[in-house]
């Protein structure tokens, strides 16, 4: 009978632990037995924790959440956090406080061109997103071995939790030190350059505009060393962007280009990105499809959509209103600023780009989208092949 009660003892005591969450309450780390000072890795305040075990003489067994198991005090084991926790720093610890500029909670950053952030930690599990040389990410346990695994998100959810070896992610990367480094780099050592300048090139999308010209500069030496016509052609169109970006107009000039924006749908001008209900089906017909969205923001005329072939539009049915949301760009549609500035299906991204590019926002992470802001929402522009694709209008939630 006594056994009987110790296991349902056992079973409710895990129970208790799998329904409740635990978070460290100071910097720690993870050691690999109760009172030792060898240790697996370190954590910072906030980081969750899953216990393994009860308390034993002042520890908890705990797994991080890369699911390394060791020891942590059981005085640095709470199921809240607060603004009265004595928070103890470790001088060692690499893990970088929020605060920064660039992060507002503990994070590293990436040091690699294209990391890969992986579903599980292994190789071979799929990739769930793609890091770029400086991003920032969520770090909250790294292990002291460079090849194993940290969770980008801390957390335990598969849902939320990526990974990344801990070999790829440290300090920001020096853009300076980055060009010296590669200027110092042989010429003939193609492989490394083109390394190092793929590194370049991230970096200076996660600084400021004025670093992209010096980055492309040194990434276009290697693509024409490589020879590769493609790439040589993507790298003269970036450098055009990148000229464009580093020359942008002020916030007063590019209203003032956009304050006028007008699409012509099948020969008809809507005079602004409004019309009514009445005149949208009077020139497209009926909708495809009709369908509400969730709009938590309320940023959009009316939670009612209409799908047609090549446009989509807020729609309220009761006040005979219909605000344009997304045209995608045809022989039959086009979009006009003033009677010299026409984007229509012929326009290339090249030319779009050496006309426009000075109001101009772009992304690494989003290649041939581009956004220009308008009063009180944004274009977002895409090309696809080399030809305008279509316009969508952004609001800010």
């Amino acid at each position: 009978m006594k056994k009987t009660y110790f296991i349902i003892a056992i079973f409710f005591s895990i129970l208790i632990h799998s329904q409740e969450r635990y978070f460290l309450n100071s910097d720690t780390r993870l050691y690999i037995s109760p009172n030792s000072s060898s240790y697996l890795g370190y954590f910072k305040y906030g980081a969750e924790v899953r216990l393994l075990s009860g308390a034993e003489n002042g520890w908890y067994k705990v797994q991080a959440d890369n699911f390394n198991e060791g020891y942590v005090e059981k005085k640095f084991v709470a199921t809240r956090l607060n603004a009265k926790d004595l928070k103890i720093k470790d001088a060692e610890n690499p893990i970088l406080e929020g605060g920064d500029y660039y992060y507002g909670g503990n994070h590293l950053f990436v040091l690699v061109a294209g990391l890969k952030a992986r579903a599980l930690p292994d190789k071979n599990s799929k990739t769930k997103e793609i890091l770029f040389a400086g991003d920032p990410v969520a770090v909250n346990y790294v292990p002291k071995n460079p090849d194993e695994w940290v969770n980008l998100n801390g957390s335990f959810t598969e849902e939320y939790a990526k990974y990344t070896l801990r070999k790829f992610l440290g300090p920001r990367p020096d853009f300076d030190i980055l060009l010296n480094d590669f200027d110092k780099l042989n010429t003939n050592n193609i492989t490394e350059r083109k390394t190092l300048s793929e590194r370049i090139v991230e970096l200076a999308w996660n600084t400021n505009y004025s670093k992209l010209m010096p980055a492309y500069q040194r990434y276009y030496e290697v693509v024409k060393q490589l020879n590769d016509p493609k790439l040589i052609a993507d790298t003269e169109l970036n450098m055009a962007l990148a000229k464009g970006l580093a020359n942008r107009k002020s916030p007063e000039q590019i209203a003032a280009f956009t304050k006028k924006a007008e699409f012509v749908l099948k020969g008809n001008s809507t005079k602004s990105l409004f019309f009514t209900q009445k005149e949208l089906v009077k020139i497209f017909g009926s909708p495809i499809k009709k369908a509400s969205i969730g709009d938590e923001c309320g940023v959009y005329l009316s939670d009612l959509f209409y799908y047609y072939p090549d446009l989509e539009v807020s729609v309220d049915e009761k006040q005979n209103k219909a605000e344009i949301v997304k045209v995608f760009i045809n022989e039959n549609n086009k979009l006009i600023f003033n009677p010299n500035v026409i984007l229509d299906y012929k326009l290339s991204e090249k030319a779009f780009i050496e006309k426009y590019g000075t109001y101009l926002e772009a992304s690494i992470k989003s290649p041939h989208t581009y956004s220009i802001f308008m009063e009180y929402s944004l274009l977002r522009i895409i090309f696809k092949d080399g030809k305008l694709f279509s316009v969508e209008i952004l609001f800010d939630c």
